[in-house]
This record gives structure tokens, sequence and C-alpha cells, in this order.
């Protein structure tokens, strides 16, 4: 292909997305239909604050530290079981 033929090419418009017969007839502008566009939701990141209660003029641990890590790493709490996030140490929960 010459270079006129590839420029020509790149300067169409691309095809309507959704253009029905009923749409055509009453001159009615194409609507345009955006697949996979959605607004991301974002998590709030929680805080060194949601690790601790405050009760009165107490604080507490609201979470358990690991057993191998040390006091200063806390355990994920999940339904069934305490996961340590540093070395993967588990804890299964009583029923």
């Amino acid at each position: 292909m010459s270079k006129k033929a590839l420029a020509a090419k790149k300067e169409e418009p691309p095809a309507p997305a959704a253009v029905t017969a009923a749409s055509k007839e009453e001159g009615a502008a194409p609507k345009k239909v955006e697949k996979g566009k959605r607004e991301k939701k974002h998590k709030e990141e929680k805080g060194v604050h949601a690790m601790y209660k405050v009760e009165g003029e107490k604080v507490t641990r609201a979470r358990p530290t690991c057993e191998r890590c040390g006091p200063g790493y806390f355990m994920a709490d999940h339904h069934d079981r305490y996961t340590c996030g540093h070395c993967g140490f588990t804890r299964y929960k009583q029923k």
C-alpha cells in the first residue's frame, strides 16, 4: 500500500458501536456502549488505630500478636483462624 492509502485509512472514523434501524429512521444519534469502563471502588486503609481498642483510659490490642515474630506483628483475623502476614504462622480459633 502507498503512503496516501495508509493515511486515508487512518483518517476514517470508526463505525458506531450500537446503531439500530429505529434510530436510523428517527434521525437520533447512535449510542456508544462502553464495555469494561467501571469506576473502581477504593478500599479505605485501616490505620494503626484499628489494631487497638480504647476503653476509658486503658488501651488493649484488638488482635493477637504472632508467637514467632514477636509483639510488633499483628495477626490477620479470618473467620476461622488468625494468620501472620510476616512469617505465615496460622493459629486456628477455638469453637
